[in-house]
């Protein structure tokens, strides 16, 4: 299972949500607390950010090799600065390559987005329910071969059906066909996401049939006055974290409005 993070709140460094927190990312990498399955993070990593002064869409950075041996992360990390930040490090499922295209986060112009979970079998069962039902665009802008980008593919299609749909129902819908879809193909889905558009974090901690990957949220603590964070585990100590319940929903604004819903 991946590890995975995301920020809301004033402008900070990358390091400083990245390696920084006794418990980070980076440590999550190597040194995970509540993964299911595997033990590390080695396949590779990302970090998607927008630009915390001009109105444009966000940027990605990703690299195959594991978090720790990427030379060219601590200075980057050092250098640039966002208010809205998302992360993760990655556990391939067994079979699929570790190659750019299937590292996370996935970007459609405004949208970043990073999941945590698998579809069991998805070649075998929900490959082609799936794909068919995208739209020409979502369907060409397929560049890996993870169930993760497929179902971020899904959640791009949703949101492309109206103008007036939000990230949280298009998120909604997104969760509620696959659960339909795993129940007929009686095959587990395990759907953690965090998505952003740069002003507003939604998160998922789902699943079907089984128990969801653990996922955390905290607002306001002292390390992060002011902020919004989201992650696979507590980052550091602090009585402020809050365990999502199982299938449940987050919507965190700008403003720490924090909403959340059962699924």
């Amino acid at each position: 299972m991946c590890r995975l993070l995301g920020y809301l709140g004033p402008s900070i460094q990358l390091d400083t949500i990245l390696t920084k927190p006794e418990h980070s990312l980076m440590v999550q990498s190597y040194q995970p607390r509540e993964m299911t399955s595997g033990v590390l993070n080695a396949d590779g990593f990302g970090v998607g950010w927008y630009h915390s002064q001009q109105d444009t869409d966000p940027f990605v950075y990703r690299n195959t090799l594991p978090i720790w041996s990427d030379s060219n992360l601590p200075p980057l990390s050092r250098y640039v600065e966002s208010s809205c930040i998302l992360s993760y490090v990655r556990s391939a499922t067994a079979g699929q390559a570790v190659q750019l295209t299937n590292c996370q986060p996935f970007q459609s112009g405004r949208i970043l987005a990073v999941h945590n979970g698998y579809i069991e079998n998805f070649r075998q069962t929900l490959y082609r329910p799936l794909r068919d039902r995208l739209n020409d665009a979502c369907y060409q802008a397929i560049a890996g071969t993870t169930d993760s980008e497929h179902i971020f593919a899904l959640l791009c299609n949703e949101l492309q059906t109206s103008e007036q749909i939000t990230l949280e129902k298009a998120l909604y819908k997104t969760l509620h066909t696959l659960a339909e879809w795993a129940e007929t193909y009686k095959v587990t889905v395990g759907l953690n996401l965090v998505l952003s558009d740069g002003n507003q974090l939604v998160a998922s901690r789902f699943a079907y049939p089984a128990p969801p990957p653990s996922l955390y949220w905290l607002r306001d603590d002292p390390a992060f006055a002011q902020a919004i964070v989201v992650a696979s585990e507590p980052l550091f100590a602090s009585d402020q974290w809050q365990r999502f319940p199982a299938n449940s929903l987050l919507i965190a604004r700008a403003d720490l409005d924090v909403q959340t819903y059962s699924l």
